[in-house]
């Protein structure tokens, strides 16, 4: 009785070291810190990065005009350009076009 098949023990050792191999390499592959979810979280801060940037300049731009229309710095141009478009007023020589 004498078969070159590897012994029952051996192969379910092996069978169990292949399927802990696959997990692994799923894990790093699709896991929480995977390969597919750090490629995510850098897209992600990319673009909450150019969220900032653009709320950054949205708020240079009213902290700008906050400060022109301030005690401190008054720019006459800027209180009536906001005053006439709150309430509508136009000069006498101004042409109103829609």
């Amino acid at each position: 009785m004498s078969t070159n098949r590897p012994a029952l023990g051996a192969t379910i050792y092996f069978m169990l070291l292949a399927t802990l191999g696959l997990y692994f390499v799923f894990a790093a592959v699709q896991g929480d810190y995977g390969v597919f979810r750090q490629v995510q979280i850098r897209a992600e801060t990319e673009q909450l990065e150019l969220e900032r940037d653009r709320l950054q300049a949205q708020l240079d731009v009213i902290e700008n005009k906050t400060r022109r229309l301030s005690d401190e710095y008054l720019d006459l141009d800027l209180l009536d350009e906001q005053a006439r478009d709150m309430l509508g007023f136009l000069r006498p020589d101004e042409i109103v076009i829609r």
